[in-house]
């Protein structure tokens, strides 16, 4: 039997360095990769992300209507403070979204739209 081990999550972006900066910036985490146009950033112990640069790409709109272009997945990262925590995103880059679904979770989109999600156990 093969052996599969997840080693990152990749988001496309216009420019995969300012979104991989953006996720550095909010993550801490350390740069594993860095070409013009594929960043990895390395979670500590774990997978982690890789941004790709995609000459046509779009960005999607949330909550997504019909016609719009939709997410094709989200981030869930877990904090201790929520309300510290999205002070520090939006310090980062991040844009709080406009429509928030739950009291105990905060969506967020980063510099390319893609919305994460922000939450405590």
């Amino acid at each position: 039997m093969a052996a599969f081990k997840l080693s990152a999550t990749v988001l496309d972006a216009p420019d995969a360095r300012e979104l991989a900066a953006f996720y550095r910036r909010l993550l801490g985490w350390r740069i594993d990769d860095d070409e013009p146009d594929w960043v990895t950033l390395r979670a500590p112990g774990g997978a982690g992300l890789a941004f790709q640069t995609e000459d046509d790409y779009v960005r999607p709109t949330w909550p997504a209507g019909d016609g719009d272009q939709r997410m094709m997945m989200h981030l869930d990262i877990e904090v201790d403070d929520l309300d510290a925590a999205g002070a520090a995103a939006v310090e980062a880059g991040a844009t709080l979204a406009g429509h928030q679904p739950q009291d105990d979770v905060r969506v967020y989109l980063d510099p390319a739209g893609h919305p994460f999600c922000l939450w405590v156990r």
